[in-house]
C-alpha cells in the first residue's frame, strides 16, 4: 500500500481523500493557494505546502509546483481528485517520470478518451453504440453549420476536450448557430485550451445515465452499476442518484456491459465513468442508449455509488495504484437500496443562479442520517476563484421515495448566511411530485424553473417574520441582558406593545429580503409565546420557540439573531428581517439603467457600443466568473448612454459596466 500521498486538489474532494487515507494509515500532503491558506483541507492533512496565488492557473494548475511540493515532502504518490489536472495526460506522464505513483488511469487511456471525437471513433470500432453526429477535422464555420443542418435541429455543439457541461451549447434553429458556436469556442478555449468542437443530434427527451467502472493492472475490469444524473441546469448536474429510476435488469446489463467494453478497449486502470445519453421518450431501452464520453477520473457524484454498493472508491483507487488486484469480482458487487446526492452551490437562484461570495458567518448543515462532503466550515470564505460548490448532501434509503424524502428534508435544513445558496431550490427539486415519481430528464428543471426558483418570500414566511419581530420587540425572552440587542430594541425595559389587563398588541413594519411587510400581532393568552398574526387579511397563530417558529398551518421556520438583523430560515432559504424604514407603499421604481457587475470577473465579450439602441432582455456583454459565462442583459428598451466594459478587462463586484437611458 502507498505510504504517503500528495493530493493535487482542494475543497471537499481533498477532504474526502484525506478521510480514506487516514483510515488506511497513509500520510497525506495538501497543497493550497494563498486564498485557501485557512481552508479545512489544509488543516486536516498531515502536511501542507503553499503553491501560489489565488488564481488556479498560478497555483493548482501549475504542474511544476505540484511536483516540487511532492519532492519537498517526500510524497510517494499523487492523487489529482477531479477537475484541475485530473484528466491531463501530460501531467500524469510527468508524475510517473518523476518516479511517483499516479493515482489514476494510464496516460494513454486519458489521451484516448480525452477528445470526444477520437473517443467516439474508438468506441464505434469497439462496438459501443454512439450518438449520431459530426466528428470531423474540418472546423470551419461553414462546414460545421452544414453538418448541423444535415443532422437536423436541435443539435448540441460540444467542445471535444470538454467536461462538466462547459463548452456545450444547445442550438434550436439555424439562425442561432453561429452565436452559439462562438460562445462555445470561447468557453472551451478558456476552460480546456482547445476550441475544437463536435456536433451531435440533440435528443428531445434525454436521460443522462453513467456507469462507474474500475480496472486494475492485472487486466480486470468491473462495473459498480449505474447512476442517473439527469437532473441538470445548463448541463451542470444538480441531483444525482443510484440506481437509475426505471432501469430494468435487461437494460442495466446491456448498459453496464457496454461500459466495461469501453474501459477494456483502452486497457483502463483505476476509477472511471462511462457516460451515456438515453432517449427516454418511451422509457429506458437498451437500443436507445448511446455512448457520450468517458471521464477518466473519480466523479463528483461517486458517493451515491459508494452508498448503494458499500464500497470506498478512494480506497479502491489507492489499492489499484499500489498494484493490487481489484478488491471484488463482478458477481461480488451488489446493489442495496437507493442513494441521492445534491450539490450545494454558493449561488443565488433569485438572480439567475449568479455565484455568491463572502464569509460564512452562519453555516449549519444537517447531521442526522446523512453524509456530508463539505469544502468549507463556518467562518470560512467562499471566493470567486474556484467552483462555487461548497458541499454535497448524500442520503440513502431503502426505496427511491424514502431517499427523495430524506434529501428534500436535508436540503430544507441548510442554514447559510450571508452567502446565498441553492438549498431551497434543491429542496423543491427533490420534493417535486414528478421527481419523486421518477419522471425525470435533462429538461426537468428548465420546464419547471418558475416553480423551483421562487424569488419572493411566501405568505407563511412573511407571517413568521411578523411574529418573530413581535416576539423580539414585545416579550424578548430569548435575548437576555448582555446578549446581542437586535435593531428594534431601544429601551431597556422591553415594554413595546404593553397593555394593562390586555394582551400586547402592535402593528409591525419591517423589511423581508428588502421588501416591505406590514402586519398586526397580538399575544395569545396561552402563555407559550404565541402570537395571533394578521397579514394580507388572513390570521394565523405563531408559536415562537428558542430556535423555531411554528405556524398553525403546520409550517415551521428556524431563526437566529445576527448583526444585520434577524435571520429567518425557510426550507433552505435564509431571509433577512430588517427594521421597516421609509415608504412602505410597495411601489416599484423604474431601473436607473445601470447594469452592474454582480461579481468579480473577466469581460469576455461586449455586444454593444455607446449610442446603440437596445431591447429589453438583449445581451449587452458576457462576464466570465467562477469558470462560467454569465450574460448581462438590458433591463428595458433604451439607448447605451455609457459603456465602461472592455472585452478582456477584469472588473470588480458592483461596478457599473453599462448605463442605459430610456428613449426620448
Amino acid at each position: 500500500m502507498i505510504e504517503s500521498l500528495l493530493i493535487a486538489n482542494r475543497g471537499e474532494i481533498a477532504r474526502r481523500i484525506i478521510r480514506t487515507a487516514r483510515r488506511l494509515g497513509v500520510r497525506t500532503v495538501a497543497v493550497y493557494s494563498e486564498a485557501d491558506a485557512g481552508a479545512p483541507h489544509v488543516l486536516e492533512a498531515d502536511e501542507a505546502v503553499l503553491i501560489g496565488p489565488a488564481p488556479a492557473r498560478e497555483s493548482y494548475l501549475v504542474a511544476d509546483k505540484i511536483l516540487a511540493a511532492a519532492r519537498a515532502t517526500g510524497a510517494e504518490a499523487i492523487h489529482p481528485g477531479y477537475g484541475f489536472l485530473s484528466e491531463n495526460a501530460g501531467f500524469a506522464r510527468a508524475v510517473q517520470a518523476a518516479g511517483l505513483i499516479w493515482v489514476g488511469p494510464p496516460p494513454a487511456a486519458i489521451d484516448a478518451m480525452g477528445l470526444k471525437d477520437a473517443a467516439k471513433s474508438l468506441m464505434i470500432a469497439a462496438g459501443v453504440p454512439c450518438t449520431p453526429g459530426y466528428l470531423g477535422d474540418d472546423q470551419t464555420e461553414v462546414r460545421l453549420e452544414e453538418e448541423a443542418k444535415a443532422i437536423g435541429y436541435p443539435v448540441l455543439i460540444k467542445a471535444v476536450a470538454g467536461g462538466g457541461g462547459k463548452g456545450m451549447r444547445k442550438v434550436e434553429a439555424a439562425r442561432d448557430f453561429q452565436d452559439a458556436l462562438a460562445s462555445c469556442r470561447r468557453e472551451a478555449a478558456a476552460s480546456f485550451g482547445d476550441d475544437k468542437v463536435l456536433i451531435e443530434k440533440y435528443v428531445t427527451r434525454p436521460r443522462h445515465i453513467e456507469v462507474q467502472v474500475f480496472g486494475d493492472s492485472h487486466g480486470n475490469v468491473v462495473h459498480l452499476f449505474e447512476r442517473d444524473c439527469s437532473l441538470q441546469r445548463r448541463h451542470q448536474k444538480v441531483i444525482e442518484e443510484a440506481p437509475a429510476p426505471g432501469m430494468d435488469a435487461a437494460t442495466r446489463a446491456a448498459v453496464c456491459d457496454a461500459a466495461v467494453k469501453a474501459a477494456m478497449a483502452v486497457s483502463y486502470e483505476g476509477a472511471g465513468t462511462v457516460e451515456f445519453i438515453a432517449d427516454a421518450s418511451e422509457g429506458l431501452r437498451a437500443d436507445r442508449i448511446w455512448f457520450m464520453e468517458m471521464n477518466t477520473r473519480l466523479q463528483v457524484e461517486h458517493p451515491v455509488t459508494e452508498m448503494v454498493t458499500g464500497q470506498d472508491l478512494v480506497e479502491w483507487q489507492l489499492r489499484v495504484a499500489s498494484g493490487e488486484v481489484l478488491p471484488l469480482k463482478q458477481d461480488e458487487i451488489t446493489l442495496n437500496g437507493w442513494a441521492m446526492e445534491a450539490r450545494l452551490y454558493a449561488e443565488n437562484p433569485a438572480t439567475g443562479f449568479l455565484p455568491s461570495t463572502g464569509r460564512l458567518t452562519h453555516f449549519r448543515l444537517p447531521e442526522d442520517n446523512i453524509r456530508i462532503d463539505s469544502a468549507v466550515e463556518e467562518g470560512g470564505e467562499v471566493t470567486p476563484f474556484y467552483d462555487p460548490m461548497i458541499a454535497k448532501l448524500i442520503v440513502h434509503g431503502e426505496t427511491r421515495e424514502a431517499a427523495a424524502e430524506a434529501l428534500a428534508e436535508a436540503c430544507a435544513s441548510v442554514e447559510v448566511w450571508p452567502v446565498k445558496t441553492n438549498a431551497a431550490f434543491l429542496a423543491r427539486c427533490a420534493g417535486h411530485p414528478d421527481f419523486v415519481a421518477g419522471d425525470v430528464d435533462t429538461g426537468f428543471i428548465e420546464r419547471r424553473l418558475d416553480q423551483l426558483a421562487i424569488k419572493d418570500a411566501s405568505s407563511a414566511a412573511r407571517t413568521a417574520a411578523v411574529a418573530l419581530v413581535a416576539e423580539d420587540r414585545g416579550l424578548g425572552p430569548f435575548y437576555p441582558a448582555g446578549d446581542y440587542q437586535t435593531p428594534w430594541v431601544n429601551d431597556p425595559d422591553r415594554l413595546y406593545g404593553f397593555r394593562l389587563n390586555a394582551p400586547r398588541r402592535a402593528a409591525h413594519s419591517l423589511r423581508l429580503e428588502g421588501a416591505a411587510v406590514v402586519g398586526d400581532a397580538v399575544t395569545t393568552l396561552s402563555g407559550d409565546h404565541g402570537w395571533q398574526v394578521t397579514f394580507d387579511g388572513e390570521a394565523a397563530t405563531a408559536i415562537v420557540g428558542h430556535r423555531t417558529i411554528d405556524l398553525s398551518s403546520g409550517e415551521q421556520f428556524g431563526y437566529s439573531a445576527g448583526r444585520a438583523g434577524l435571520l429567518l430560515f425557510d426550507r433552505g432559504a435564509t431571509l433577512l428581517v430588517e427594521p421597516g424604514l421609509g415608504d412602505f407603499s410597495g411601489a416599484e421604481t423604474l431601473s436607473d439603467g445601470a447594469v452592474i457587475s454582480p461579481m468579480p470577473g473577466k469581460v469576455v465579450s461586449v455586444s454593444v457600443k455607446a449610442g446603440d439602441a437596445v431591447k429589453k432582455g438583449q445581451t449587452l456583454l458576457v462576464l466570465e466568473a467562477m469558470k462560467m459565462e454569465h450574460a448581462l442583459a438590458a433591463p428595458f428598451d433604451g439607448v447605451v448612454a455609457e459603456l465602461s466594459a472592455v472585452a478582456g478587462g477584469q472588473v470588480s463586484e458592483g461596478v457599473v459596466l453599462v448605463r442605459l437611458e430610456a428613449p426620448q
